[in-house]
């Protein structure tokens, strides 16, 4: 069995004391990190090898940036970046292929842009993204195998995604808009793994620092493991990491983890 995490840890080096201690005691094999806000030179690889991780990153100073751990070496890393807009400098997406105990899978970390204040340009860049992202795995579907594309998406599927619907009908992340163009791209043959293994309502992954969102479990659900034909048949378990919230300096957002049959 697998384990594959999906983490918007929201800054590495501020969140080590808790990203060190998640990975001592849930052990994954495999954890796609978000927002670790860091470049290669300040990004802390020998505290996180030393707990037995190979790890890649694609970093960017104090925003954005993506990384994978893995307990088993990768076979390749076949994207430093989403493909489709060369001009596009932020660091949102890295892919690598790793050999299971049965075959390879490919796992992609990927952060998705935000899109506020909606409408406007940066709304624009996000539904350009999720464009870019569909029209990607559209080709990585043509090769038929495992793929989980993990991370986090800023996108609340459904209402029964958020703590309150009617306060978030004009934010980029739940706007009608985002909604169906998530939907778009679950339609081209993708699965979202919690629907398929949860389904329940008020399972959330985020939380706000501010007004007790956590005290008051007003939370969202935001960061999604998506999921190939291949990788849905062979998914056996799905848990969020809801705890990791309550430590000393959390991040907003806590681990996804999925346990797969590879």
């Amino acid at each position: 069995m697998i384990t594959i995490a999906t983490w918007n840890v929201n800054s590495i080096r501020t969140r080590m004391h808790a990203v060190t201690k998640w990975l001592t005691d849930a052990s994954p094999d495999v954890v796609c990190l978000q927002e670790i806000k860091s470049t290669s030179e300040n990004f802390p690889f020998m505290e996180i090898e030393a707990l037995g991780y190979n790890v890649e990153i694609l970093g960017q100073k104090s925003y954005n940036g993506v990384a994978i751990l893995s307990k088993r070496p990768f076979d390749e890393i076949s994207e430093r970046g989403l493909p489709g807009d060369d001009s596009d400098e932020q660091a949102r997406y890295i892919e690598a292929v790793i050999s299971g105990d049965k075959r390879p899978f490919r796992v992609a970390s990927i952060y998705l842009p935000n899109g506020n204040p909606a409408p406007g340009p940066k709304y624009d860049y996000k539904l350009a993204w999720m464009d870019r992202l569909m029209a990607h795995a559209q080709g990585l579907l043509k090769h038929e195998e495992a793929l989980v594309l993990a991370g986090d998406y800023n996108v609340i599927p459904e209402a029964k995604d958020v703590y309150a619907p009617s306060e978030w009908l004009t934010e980029a992340l739940y706007m009608p808009t985002t909604r169906k163009k998530f939907q778009e791209f679950l339609g081209i043959g993708l699965t979202e793994a919690f629907a398929q293994m949860d389904g329940r309502a008020g399972q959330y992954t985020f939380w706000d620092y501010q007004r007790g969102a956590w005290q008051n479990n007003e939370g969202i659900r935001i960061d999604h493991l998506i999921l190939s034909p291949q990788a849905a048949d062979n998914i056996v378990d799905l848990k969020i990491h809801k705890m990791t919230r309550d430590g000393i300096k959390p991040s907003d957002h806590v681990p996804v983890v999925g346990t797969f049959d590879f």
